[in-house]
């Protein structure tokens, strides 16, 4: 019995554990609803703490150098320390808050590239190991995102790649650590465009929209980049054409910049 204590603390033949969600599509603001389930090892074992978070992997720039890196972002205790007998089934509930400016990694039910936001469940056992279990969501728009989002299509502009950075947007409402960037190839209209970026900032009430134009360089010419931000009610959105909206900015920027 003493050897299997000894392999349970090094993780063999120790207590095992798996998440399983209700339904993996969510959207920022909801609620991801599962059970975690822990599978009792050789020998009895005291769990110390069982938790589960949402984790994103995000891109981090240090100097000239780029790597990603796991947050975690959001993180629910359930319950406190328990004996777990051996070979026992422990089951756990939960619901776990989205927060409003979670990324969205489905646009139109197809997955943005490059997107990975999951629930991660941690399992902490006294001298021994601890057990994780990721497992991925899919966050999809809220109606306003959504709206913006079709706004551009209407326009003729192209997905081109979605990534989530470490940083902040200053002059938002962002409280998170990071934020994600959704970049769109334009259309021919807009020739002097190299791309634009995309980023939402979100509350239950409102949500900031922020804008990066990114303007080709030419032969004697040097790019640029230009930024607009604004504010959407969450439930007002619908009173404004937004392919107008967005067409007279960027034309009236284009113009006065002599990009198209």
């Amino acid at each position: 019995m003493a050897f299997k204590k000894l392999l349970a603390s090094l993780g063999a033949g120790g207590a095992s554990v798996e998440t399983v969600l209700s339904e993996v599509n969510v959207v920022p603001g909801g609620v991801v609803q599962g059970e975690v389930r822990i599978q009792g090892g050789a020998v009895d074992q005291r769990v110390e703490g069982l938790s589960v978070g949402l984790q994103a992997k995000v891109e981090v720039e240090s100097g000239d150098h780029e790597y990603t890196q796991d947050i975690e972002f959001e993180k629910t205790r359930l319950g406190g320390a328990f004996e777990l007998r051996a070979e026992a089934v422990h089951t756990v509930p939960f619901g776990l808050e989205i927060p409003w400016e979670t990324p969205i990694t489905m646009i139109d039910g197809q997955p943005l590239r490059g997107m990975h936001i999951g629930v991660i469940t941690e399992l902490a056992i006294a001298r021994a190991i601890d057990s994780g279990d990721l497992d991925p969501i899919q966050v999809h728009p809220l109606p306003a995102q959504k709206a913006i989002l079709d706004a551009f299509v209407r326009l003729g502009f192209r997905f081109k790649s979605a990534d989530m950075e470490r940083g902040h947007i200053r002059g938002t409402r962002q409280r998170l650590p990071f934020y994600q960037e959704i970049e769109f190839h334009p259309p021919q209209q807009y020739r002097g465009l190299n791309q634009v970026e995309l980023s939402f900032v979100a509350d239950g009430g409102e949500m900031d929209v922020v804008l990066e134009m990114d303007k080709k360089s030419g032969l004697f010419t040097e790019g640029s980049d230009t930024f607009r931000s604004f504010t959407v009610g969450l439930d007002t959105y619908e009173s404004t054409d937004w392919a107008a909206y967005l067409h007279h900015w960027m034309s009236e920027v284009g113009s006065k910049r002599n990009w198209f």
